[in-house]
């Protein structure tokens, strides 16, 4: 996309005065995947034709993925040989047999060793199974062999919550060398998803230390997403201390740090720029300095002064654009134009200064949530407003959700298609048999073991009958409702397959039979499990493949985020303001997932149910429009428009 590769452009020229260690911002996380795998590519090709080893330090978890897709790329697309690559693996689970679901012996197998030709020898992962009291040994042992490899010319990275690198958590040495290490309960709880559960979650990992990371010839450490933004900061412009390991790549003469535009928000040239250098004050910007000033300052946009735009290095945009009131004036009448009760379009209004237009009406709307919950989660009420003014809406659940309903609940549910047999005499032979085979199956299934077929099935249909029941409570037809079980979801496991083509046309169908004026996605990539993120790829390439077609020339792109978190003030473009009676609608619309109350199988770093998540969000977002001098809402949930690119 043009627009965001200039901005990229401009952000990586801006000064970096609060940046201990170089930082590169990419579009996304892809292109930043490609340059990195480009330096290991150049540098294995250097090292190759000089009969040279090339010594890699290597990092697991879905970070690096792209980087090794990458570079079997290279191995086969470009005859890259990996016969003089030596490889070290950051650290392991502790136990863990290398056979898990959950290993990384297996991770690293199925993402890059078992696609090159690296030979066996040469591959080095901490090893799960060593008996305890062989652990201290064996550790050190990794390290002479680290030694005798001639040491790491790149280690690659990755970055926790917690700011911990490998599994060197909160509290590690600088000098700390390759150990077994205790897991931060953040940790534990990030993992949680990966295990099915946090309490089957190993408590302790064996892990290169500190100093061995420092000791590589050079560091890369990745991140991608908003979630990553916050601790990127610290890691980057904040003091070196031992509650974030990360920092210590400060002392490192040769470290960089590599981001997608979603995880650099947080850093002061892409956040606030104007208290670093003069700025191209264009509208965007302009706005979202105004909107950081009055946070700030707990200001109304109307009751800045002059002298707050020089006292907080806004002085040239008062040159250019002031006096105060003209600037002020102009974001509020921008804010206020972003609040709409019609999402849809108001009927033969006046719609210069609306969000949405007036016509056609009513609009074919299609909404797609990722799983079959984030409808309701992230704009129930909005999508209730849209079937009460009378719009043809239609949901597009894209995955079935299965992995996340607990093995109590299809006990319960086979129960019950075991006893309605029986109450009404009819034949149960199958029912009963089919209820003794779950019955074992989960009496038998193993920590993180993927679930049988018939189990899988009954999850699914556990969600879409919760979904159903949420649709019929808003008001949308049953037929307006699609469950399309995207392929690539359906591994039974967290880790997902590739998108692939058949993902992409089932989107494709849908669109060009409904023919929407309007299209909802989720567009919250911090999503911890990465399924929304895969989600709106697919989105995104069906409307590129329909952009030439009649009746996209007429549709809408409207952006949510969901239950991870929310629009900034200052990129909102459509505000929907919610009364407490449709405040309390939605919460019961988000009540009938009832497999996903209570305590919901993966909840992420917040232990809030969705529901309380929905209420905080939408009621702080309304607070915001608040305290910026709007009118004020008991809640409000935020849209962003997409603009589909000439090209992708």
């Amino acid at each position: 996309m043009p627009e965001l590769k200039a901005y990229i452009e401009e952000i990586n020229k801006r000064p970096s005065y609060y940046e201990n260690i170089p930082t590169q911002v990419y579009e996304d996380s892809s292109s930043a995947s490609k340059a990195v795998a480009v330096e290991i590519v150049s540098l294995i090709q250097k090292r190759n034709k000089l009969s040279k080893t090339t010594v890699l330090g290597l990092a697991t978890g879905s970070t690096p993925i792209k980087v090794y897709d990458e570079l079997i790329r290279y191995h086969k697309e470009e005859d890259l040989s990996f016969e003089n690559v030596v490889t070290f693996n950051l650290d392991e689970y502790y136990p863990m047999e290398p056979d898990a679901l959950q290993s990384y012996v297996r991770f690293m197998r199925e993402h890059l060793f078992d696609h090159i030709n690296i030979p066996e020898e040469n591959i080095h992962i901490p090893d799960g199974t060593v008996p305890e009291d062989e652990v201290e040994e064996y550790c050190r042992q990794y390290e002479n062999n680290i030694k005798e490899a001639g040491g790491i010319d790149i280690q690659l990275l990755g970055i926790g919550r917690t700011g911990h690198i490998g599994f060197n958590e909160p509290g590690s040495r600088t000098d700390s060398r390759t150990r077994l290490v205790t897991l931060d309960v953040i940790t534990r709880k990030d993992a949680a998803s990966d295990f099915f559960g946090e309490e089957y979650v190993p408590r302790r990992a064996i892990t290169m230390g500190v100093r061995t990371i420092l000791d590589a010839d050079k560091v890369i450490l990745m991140a991608w997403g908003e979630g990553k933004a916050p601790i990127i900061r610290d890691a980057v412009e904040g003091e070196i201390k031992e509650s974030i390991p990360a920092t210590y790549l400060q002392y490192h003469k040769n470290a960089q740090i590599v981001l997608d535009e979603a995880s650099s928000t947080e850093l002061t040239r892409v956040k606030t720029p104007w208290l670093l250098t003069s700025c191209k004050w264009d509208d965007k910007l302009t706005r979202k300095a105004v909107v950081w000033m009055c946070k700030k300052l707990d200001k109304p946009v109307l009751k800045l002064t002059d002298e707050d735009y020089n006292e907080n290095g806004m002085g040239d945009l008062l040159t250019a654009r002031g006096p105060a009131y003209n600037i002020n004036l102009k974001i509020f009448n921008e804010l206020q134009h972003t609040i709409t009760g019609w999402p849809g379009g108001k009927p033969d209004a006046d719609d210069t200064n609306r969000p949405e237009r007036a016509a056609p009406f009513p609009k074919k709307v299609v909404i797609f949530s990722p799983h079959p919950d984030d409808d309701v989660i992230s704009m129930g009420g909005t999508l209730i407003r849209l079937v009460e003014h009378g719009h043809e809406v239609h949901v597009a659940y894209q995955t079935s959700g299965n992995i996340a309903v607990f093995d109590d609940d299809v006990i319960r549910f086979a129960d019950f298609v075991s006893d309605y047999a029986g109450h009404f005499d009819l034949p149960d032979s199958e029912a009963s048999h089919l209820l003794e085979n779950i019955e074992e199956f989960l009496e038998n299934k193993q920590p993180g073991q993927v679930d049988s077929p018939e189990v899988q099935t009954i999850k699914s249909l556990i969600r879409r009958g919760e979904a159903k029941s949420a649709g019929r409570y808003c008001g949308v037809p049953v037929e307006n409702l699609h469950f399309l079980d995207m392929p690539f979801y359906e591994t039974g496991r967290v880790k997902k397959k590739p998108i692939s083509k058949e993902d992409v046309d089932i989107i494709v169908d849908l669109l060009r039979e409904v023919q929407p004026n309007q299209v909802y996605a989720a567009g919250d990539l911090s999503d911890p499990h990465g399924t929304h993120r895969v989600c709106l790829r697919a989105i995104y390439e069906a409307l590129d493949r329909c952009k030439e077609e009649e009746w996209i020339k007429n549709c809408y792109v409207w952006l949510y985020r969901g239950a991870w978190q929310e629009w900034d003030v200052n990129e909102i473009e459509m505000a929907v303001p919610l009364s407490p009676l449709e405040l309390a609608k939605k919460r019961r619309a988000i009540f009938k997932h009832q497999s996903q109350k209570d305590r919901p199988l993966f909840p992420g770093p917040d232990h809030r149910e969705f529901w309380q998540r929905s209420d905080d969000r939408n009621r702080g977002t309304a607070n915001l429009y608040d305290k910026l001098g709007l009118a004020e809402y008991e809640a409000i949930e935020a849209f962003v428009r997409y603009h589909i690119p000439d090209e992708l």
